[in-house]
């Protein structure tokens, strides 16, 4: 359903009042507030090949604490890559643009529940 001109002109100038009032909002609401998610996948991936690194080196030289670190900073990477991966900036706000991907784990409840539930 279209919304008419005097609607999209009301719209507008709630956006922009909004705008004006709290920024910081607006920015958390589009998504522009957080780091770039590339950025965020590049540094999950330095955490984790230098906690790969330091772990390495803690076996080499025998040491447990070392070892220890390493691999904690090897878990705080991977934790930081997978938790980004799935994540996207992009908000569709034209009808050119594609809507987003339900996740996968919406994806699998679904089959499950069409197999087991189907009559």
């Amino acid at each position: 359903m279209a919304l008419s001109d005097n609607e999209r002109r009301l719209l507008a100038e709630m956006e922009a009042a909004l705008e004006q009032d709290d920024p910081r909002l607006v920015l958390t609401m589009t998504g522009k507030a957080r780091t770039r998610q590339g950025s965020r996948l590049l540094m999950g991936g330095l955490l984790l090949l230098t906690g790969m690194a330091v772990l390495l080196v803690g076996l080499v030289a025998k040491s447990t604490p070392g070892g220890i670190v390493g691999f904690l900073v090897a878990l705080v990477g991977v934790v930081f890559l997978l938790s980004n991966l799935g994540r996207s900036n992009a908000t569709p706000s034209s009808p050119g643009q594609k809507p987003k991907k339900t996740p996968w784990s919406a994806k699998l409840e679904e089959r499950w529940d069409r197999r087991n539930f189907e009559n």
